[in-house]
């Protein structure tokens, strides 16, 4: 396929797949715990607001659960099929780790999402609040692990090499590898951030629609206080990161940068806000700079030294050219959602904060930033750890399995008809679901069963079957 290797082809691929499964999860962990929010809110102060507003996110969230768990199946078959050689050398890491997810994380979550789901009118209150608690802490477990996982292919240790595979020694050591806090930190703000510019989007666009519910208001209103606090502690946790990306991937680093050749000692090193990382001649061509900007950001001097690309060899250098720019729109996005925050206290104050139109399409259009500065970040730390597989001990090159490129070309153009027509009709579905906005709880029971009666369903996805009311109306 357009004269792409195997190795490429299954770089693609892997690539693909887990863009659409990193989607789900990240929603999936923040409306879990504003769904705990809004229960607790509603024990306390009793207000239907809180209920209408669960109720509504709570049709939202197992859609978006059921698509979670069906792309994260082909996540972990591609370990066997298109990395075969990566799991026999590191499996005895990545295979447990990944296991204690599902003996933790995923058996809490399922064993008491069916009472969340169907529960509201079968159980007491405070089970059921129980049960939304237990989902919202079994989705932040499972990405505890997954990102344990994934943190110790960046910074390896804890293990030895034994007759050419990896043999764990310190579990410790390698769960809580060197990156582990600050990737894990970083991924559960994005999530809370994805889901709170979804949310607040999703109350404005309701409110540029006419539909002025005290519902859709405080659905607003949550959202902004989120990202208002939020999105400055992301860019606070982001420089720590850096700092320890700086420590352990210093290739990493140059190639985000975009530098090739070293400043003069005690000058500082500039910042290329813009320019065009060039592997071939390089050199990063059309470059605009700060001077003395990139030293202090990330050695917090003004003659601080950062890592070239030249100090590494051509074959352990990542590809500059996407991780520059990868970084740039995660950074710019975030700094859009610190202006998105602070228009939001202004407005608030001025008592304008539901009735500015500009503001509204503002965060209308800042709906799906979340998501894409979370691809954004996960492209930048995947596509700069390369040329390896795991930090510094096994190249991506010698991870893959013996397919040829045929081969891969057509399970790579199935995985895009398939992914594009299941995951479009479910975002589709989503994005319906938003667009007819919160309605009163009817607090109807549930049906009885039995002959003749109609029966209560039993698969998570039919949690969000589509008899909301027409009008949009809540109590207060």
């Amino acid at each position: 396929m357009f004269g792409l290797t195997a190795l490429e082809l299954a770089r693609i691929q892997f690539g693909f797949t887990i863009s659409f499964h990193i989607i789900f999860p990240a929603i999936t962990i923040g409306l879990a715990s504003y769904l705990a929010v809004l229960e607790g809110c509603w024990l306390k102060t009793r207000r239907a607001i809180y209920r209408d507003l669960y109720h509504f996110w709570l049709k939202i969230f197992a859609v978006n659960f059921g698509m979670g768990v069906v792309s994260g199946l082909v996540m972990s078959y591609q370990f066997g099929t298109n990395w075969s050689y990566f799991s026999t050398f590191a499996g005895s890491v990545t295979g447990p780790l990944l296991a204690y997810e599902v003996l933790t994380a995923f058996f809490l979550e399922a064993g008491f999402l069916g009472v969340m789901l169907f529960g509201w009118s079968r159980v007491g209150p405070g089970l059921h609040f129980f049960s939304t608690l237990m989902v919202a802490v079994g989705t932040l477990i499972s990405m505890t692990w997954i990102i344990s996982s994934n943190s110790w292919m960046q910074t390896p240790q804890g293990h030895a090499i034994i007759d050419g595979r990896i043999v764990p020694q310190d579990w410790l050591a390698i769960i809580f590898n060197p990156s582990f806090p600050y990737r894990l930190a970083h991924m559960g703000v994005a999530a809370f951030l994805a889901t709170a510019l979804m949310v607040g989007a999703s109350g404005a666009w309701h409110l540029l629609k006419g539909n002025d519910t005290k519902a859709v208001r405080k659905m607003l209103s949550m959202a902004m206080w989120m990202a208002l606090i939020v999105a400055p502690v992301q860019a606070m946790i982001g420089d720590m990161h850096g700092l320890n990306t700086l420590k352990h991937q210093p290739a990493k680093i140059a190639a985000i940068e975009g530098h090739w050749e070293k400043s003069p000692p005690g000058e500082g090193v500039p910042l290329i806000l813009f320019g065009l990382p060039d592997m071939e001649r390089e050199v990063t061509r059309y470059a605009v700079e700060i001077p003395k900007l990139g030293s202090l950001i990330l050695t917090h001097s003004l003659t601080g030294d950062l890592p070239t690309l030249k100090e590494f060899a051509k074959e352990d250098r990542p590809n500059s050219t996407v991780v520059f720019w990868s970084f740039r729109i995660m950074v710019g996005l975030g700094l859009l959602m610190i202006l998105l925050g602070l228009c939001s206290a202004w407005l608030r104050w001025r008592g304008r904060l539901y009735t500015s139109r500009g503001f509204q399409r503002f965060a209308v259009a800042m709906g799906p930033a979340g998501i894409v500065a979370i691809l954004a970040g996960w492209y930048t730390t995947e596509i700069g750890r390369q040329p390896w597989v795991v930090y510094g001990v096994m190249r991506t090159a010698d991870a893959v399995s013996k397919h040829d490129a045929i081969q891969m070309s057509m399970t790579l153009g199935l995985f895009v008809v398939v992914y594009l027509v299941v995951f479009g009709a479910g975002t589709a579905f989503v994005l319906r679901l938003i667009g007819k906005g919160p309605s009163a709880f009817d607090g109807a029971q549930p049906p009885l069963g039995g002959p003749g009666e109609e029966r209560q369903q039993m698969r998570p996805l039919s949690a969000a079957a589509d008899d909301s009311p027409s009008t949009h109306t809540t109590g207060s």
